[in-house]
Order: C-alpha cells, then sequence, then structure tokens
C-alpha cells in the first residue's frame, strides 16, 4: 500500500514540473544596435582661391537731360523729330513764328511777292542724344521759354550704383567693373564720378559707370560684383558646416571610421556661395567631412557612407 502511495506522489511531481517547464517563457536575446544614417562625404581642400563676393544693383541712368525750349511767342510751324529719335547737337528741331511776323509777313507779301518775309525762326538741339519728351505738335501756339521737347544728354550715360560706403575704396582702386545685363550681355564699365554726398538713411554713395549707349533703355537694372577679401588654405564645403541657433559656434561632422561620426569644432573664415574658409581646427586633406545627413547628428553618430 505505501508503495502505490509513494508511486502516485512521485508521478504528481513529475507532470508538475513538465507542465511548468512548457509553459514557462523563453528568453530571445536582444541587441543594442544603433540605427545609421545614411551620409554623404567629402575632403577638404587647400587649394581653392576664395573670394568673398559683393554684388550691388546698377541702373542704367542719364544724369543730365536738356530742355529745348521756344526762343519766342508764336506757332510751331515745322516739327523734325519723334519720340526716341537720336539728334546731334545743333540740329533743328523746330520752326517757330510770331502771330505778329505773320500777320507782317503776309501784309509785305501782298505789297511785294519777291520779298519773300515770313518771320520764322528756328529751334535747335542743345545736346546730343535721344528724345525723352514731346510737349507739342505743329499748329500749336506756346509761350517764349516754354518747354518744346527734352533731350537726354548722352555723354552723361551710365549706369549708377549705390555703393556702401565701406566698399567706396575698394570700387576707385579698380577703375572699371564689369556690368551684366538680364540677358547676360557683359559690358565694362569705367568709373566715371563719385557723388559728394552719403544718403542719410542707407549709407550709401552713388557711383557712375560710364559704357557704350547701345540703345541701352533707361532705367534698365544690372549687377556688378567685386571680391571684398580674397584668402587661400584649408576649406570644405559650405554644406559640410553647421552652427548653434546663435550663429556663435561652428563645427563639421568628421569620420573617423566607416561608420562613426565625431563633432568636430572649427573657426570660420572667408565664406563663398560654396566653400568656407578653417581658420582653425583639426582637420587636414586627408580627413573626410559630412556634406550631406550630417544635420541633427550627436557627436560619435554611426553612419553608413552612401555612394554618389
Amino acid at each position: 500500500m505505501k508503495k502505490i502511495i509513494l508511486f502516485i506522489i512521485v508521478s504528481l511531481v513529475i507532470f508538475s514540473c513538465n507542465k511548468t517547464s512548457e509553459t514557462a517563457p523563453t528568453e530571445t536575446p536582444t541587441t543594442d544596435a544603433k540605427p545609421k544614417t545614411l551620409v554623404m562625404v567629402a575632403y577638404p581642400s587647400d587649394t581653392a582661391q576664395l573670394n568673398n563676393m559683393i554684388t550691388l544693383n546698377a541702373t542704367a541712368a542719364y544724369l543730365l537731360k536738356s530742355d529745348v525750349k521756344a526762343n519766342s511767342t508764336g506757332y510751331i510751324t515745322k516739327m523734325t523729330i519723334k519720340l526716341a529719335d537720336l539728334v546731334g547737337k545743333g540740329s533743328v528741331l523746330f520752326g517757330l513764328q510770331t502771330k505778329e511776323a505773320r500777320a507782317l509777313g503776309n501784309t509785305i507779301n501782298k505789297l511785294d511777292k519777291s520779298f519773300r518775309f515770313n518771320g520764322a525762326t528756328t529751334v535747335t538741339s542743345p545736346a546730343t542724344g535721344y528724345v525723352a519728351m514731346l510737349n507739342h505738335q505743329i499748329g500749336d501756339y506756346v509761350q517764349d521759354g516754354e518747354v518744346l521737347a527734352t533731350i537726354t544728354d548722352a555723354s552723361s550715360f551710365g549706369f549708377v550704383v549705390d555703393v556702401p560706403y565701406e566698399y567706396l575704396q575698394i570700387i576707385k582702386s579698380k577703375g572699371s567693373l564689369p556690368i551684366t545685363l538680364p540677358d547676360n550681355t557683359v559690358l565694362q564699365g569705367r568709373i566715371a564720378k563719385v557723388m559728394p554726398s552719403v544718403d542719410a538713411i542707407s549709407q550709401t554713395v552713388k557711383v557712375l559707370l560710364q559704357v557704350p549707349n547701345n540703345n541701352i533703355p533707361e532705367n534698365l537694372i544690372g549687377t556688378i560684383s567685386f571680391s571684398k577679401t580674397s584668402a587661400y588654405g584649408l576649406s570644405v564645403p559650405k554644406m559640410a558646416v553647421l552652427s548653434d541657433e546663435t550663429q556663435s559656434s561652428f563645427w563639421v561632422m568628421k569620420l573617423i571610421n566607416d561608420t562613426t561620426a565625431v563633432k568636430t569644432d572649427i573657426t570660420k573664415g572667408v565664406e563663398t556661395d560654396k566653400y568656407i574658409q578653417i581658420k582653425s581646427g583639426t582637420l587636414t586633406t586627408k580627413d573626410r567631412v559630412i556634406v550631406s545627413g550630417n544635420f541633427g547628428l550627436s557627436d560619435t553618430a554611426t553612419v553608413k557612407i552612401q555612394k554618389p
């Protein structure tokens, strides 16, 4: 009897152990693998010349416009010009006849037709240029000194540039500057005049660059570019440089191996639209810096180099 009871107890213990082992969860190994950020890299250069370029607008203008005025009171009997015509200095533009001369001339001509008196006077152009404005037509009655037309003085044509005073000496030292028009035509502008006043608000000085006219319309806007500073030395692509919110500290992400990037502090120098000079920082031309995918990366970030 004792043997039967012992057998039953042993059987219950074995059954209980087997059930517990079957229901116990199995442990799976976990890994702490960090996600890899896809990046593109480039090498610093020590052969590039960095020019800090300044670009300013240049507006085509005639600084001098001459008014053509009537030299007597009377009727306009002749007009030889139209708007936009090119006229030379001394060219006859208008013919005038006074009311008295017209009446006296008709009376004299009736008495003696061979006399041929008409009392007409002529008005000539005071300058060489284009007809910018016409105020009258044939038959109009005008007063002495009244403006009949306006002639742009071709000798005063050029591009006016508002130059910040801090760049004035740089402009003066160059003597001439290329002017790029909207159609990509480039004209060489000679520095002809520097106005003797500074705008009180913008602190700019007007500079006249003279160019051959070539039928350039007034108020056409072109651009001039000149180098503020030039520098040689180690430089990296502009996209490689990161900064904090206050733009007070700068750094690049440098690869120490094929999968790890570290934050490397730098000091910026001359900056162009493509490159930034590195004045200080632990970089060499053999280092690889991240130029794409670097935004938001932490120090010692795990990365994966993406082939271009």
